[in-house]
């Protein structure tokens, strides 16, 4: 089966943002390149001033899922960081796990709903963390 694994777009602060995110999930990333790695194109030069960006970098979460990203180049506009179509959902193995992820990921952001138990049965949360993305936090014993 196919697996679907998001793909976050930052202005800029996406290593600030990934090193949040690997204190909160622990491990390491698979994959870290930078816009100056890339091979010089004379058709395509890169501005000095991202050269230091994050082009693409993967952080695994869990066994089969990995948290993947990129600043966007200001030359490409600038992402809306109040987007509000979509969320990253996790779902915990207990109770306990939801508690940690939902009090690490939430740390300076803004919580929407607290985690406490649903109406459709299970434990869940949802926040807005302080790089702008939406995340919610979902456990079941079904």
């Amino acid at each position: 089966m196919a697996k679907i694994n998001p793909y976050l777009h930052y202005n800029g602060n996406a290593e600030e943002a990934f090193q949040f995110y690997k204190s909160v999930f622990g491990g390491e990333f698979v994959s870290l390149a930078r816009f100056k790695d890339m091979p010089p194109n004379p058709e395509y030069p890169i501005p000095a001033e991202i050269g230091d960006k994050i082009m693409h970098i993967a952080l695994p979460i869990g066994e089969h899922d990995i948290l993947m990203a990129s600043d966007v180049p200001p030359s490409l506009g600038t992402v809306n960081e109040n987007e509000n179509r979509s969320k990253i959902i996790i779902t915990a193995e207990s109770k306990e796990e939801a508690n940690r992820l939902f009090e690490g990921l939430s740390k300076g952001g803004a919580v929407e709903m607290p985690m406490d138990d649903s109406p459709w049965g299970s434990y869940f949360g949802m926040f807005r963390d302080r790089f702008g993305i939406e995340w919610m936090i979902d456990y079941s014993t079904k």
